[in-house]
């Protein structure tokens, strides 16, 4: 009978050296293949919020069985960003036709700021679009439309796909991990990136609403035209995180300046946007948001710059969801574990837990998940999550 020889231990500068050349290797692939998988991850974003949406509809809908739970959460889901989109192209077209007639006072403000240089001859705005060559313009915003078309496409494409066989996980996971314990692992880490996932998309809606509607007071009751149009861009811009209410807030007061001949509105509409983000950035969303992530506020803004840079303005929205994925199954390996202790906000990567006020899965609230640093198998989870 053969002797089982022990495993030789692997030494850990190699160990993590190889980690790192993974990371970088994965992320160039990341990059290269970016036109197939933005679309994936797009689809695979939505396939998880339809799923939350309709486990909520399942309990809080007494109407709304098991069975027809999903089909309900996906013509729900359908008709709420088809009339979204619609809204949007309608305002739109409003914001394009007021900035025409707002071409002499946009005149006047160049002339202004002209002044203000000290030079002589301010170019109009006809002049400055002319030197832009906005036919070049035209023409990259129509391949832009091309490929979000298609990319769309592709989303819905993967994102039926993905609904159409999310029973069959299942079977896949009995057949893939045949230790009970092992199985149990992996429900247990599937059910945190879920989790997470959840909160912050119901982080990011519920605050992201507030500023939007907190913004749309205010700049109604300045008389910024367009208010809804701008508190629909703010409200779009808050699932872009840190940056992305800041610079949407700092818009509306730079077309202030362009409808009022003075700068009391415009630095008024400014401190009050500023200041309803501020609130709601710094005192409701920590509160709502509890430690439902546990990443540290410097990987977010790295992971922002970082997904922006690999997948644009759609890495940009999934950067904080992706960077909850890779924190999870990163704290299962112990070779991989350091590198989630580094993006967790505690040093405990394993706890990833629901808190504030989302909506709890038909099965009760979602329970704490606490995860020591893992053994030589990864059985570093809970059983019973």
């Amino acid at each position: 009978m053969p002797v089982e020889r022990p495993t030789p231990a692997v030494d850990p500068v190699s160990r993590n050296a190889l980690v790192i050349l993974a990371t970088i290797a994965a992320g160039t692939v990341l990059y290269v293949l970016g036109d197939i998988m933005t679309p994936l991850a797009l689809a695979l974003f939505l396939a998880v919020m339809i799923d939350g949406f309709a486990r909520v509809l399942e309990a809080r809908v007494p109407i709304v069985s098991k069975r027809l739970a999903m089909p309900a959460a996906i013509v729900l889901s359908v008709a709420i960003f088809g009339g979204a989109a619609f809204f949007i192209a309608d305002n739109a077209s409003a914001f394009a036709t007021q900035l025409v007639a707002d071409t002499p006072k946009l005149n006047g403000l160049i002339a202004r700021i002209a002044g203000q240089l000290g030079v002589e001859a301010p170019p109009s705005l006809t002049q400055l679009v002319q030197q832009l060559n906005p036919t070049s313009y035209l023409g990259q915003v129509a391949r832009g439309l091309q490929t979000f078309v298609a990319a769309a496409a592709f989303v819905l494409v993967y994102l039926g796909f993905i609904l159409a066989s999310r029973r069959g996980w299942e079977r896949k996971a009995v057949s893939l991990f045949g230790d009970r314990e092992e199985r149990q692992e992996a429900v247990a880490a599937f059910l945190r990136i879920r989790n997470g996932v959840e909160q912050y998309l119901w982080v990011q809606t519920v605050t992201g609403l507030m500023i939007a509607v907190a913004s749309w007071l205010a700049m109604v009751a300045i008389g910024l035209d367009n208010a809804l149009f701008w508190a629909i861009l703010i409200f779009m811009a808050s699932y872009i995180p840190v940056v992305g209410g800041i610079v949407a807030v700092a818009l509306p007061p730079i077309f202030a300046f362009v409808q009022f001949e003075g700068i009391v509105q415009p630095l008024v509409l400014f401190g009050v946007l500023q200041a309803i983000g501020m609130f709601v950035g710094n005192v409701v969303q920590p509160r709502m948001q509890g430690r439902s992530l546990n990443i540290d506020p410097i990987v977010l803004l790295l992971a922002l710059a970082f997904w922006s840079v690999v997948w644009g303005l759609p890495g940009a929205f999934l950067s904080t969801p992706l960077t909850t994925v890779m924190m999870v199954i990163l704290a299962q390996f112990r070779g991989t574990y350091w590198i989630a202790v580094i993006l967790s906000a505690d040093g405990n990567p394993g706890e990833l837990r629901q808190g504030g006020v989302a909506p709890p899965s038909p099965g009760g609230p979602a329970k704490s998940t606490k995860t020591s640093a893992p053994k030589r198998r990864s059985k570093n989870l809970p059983s019973g999550t």
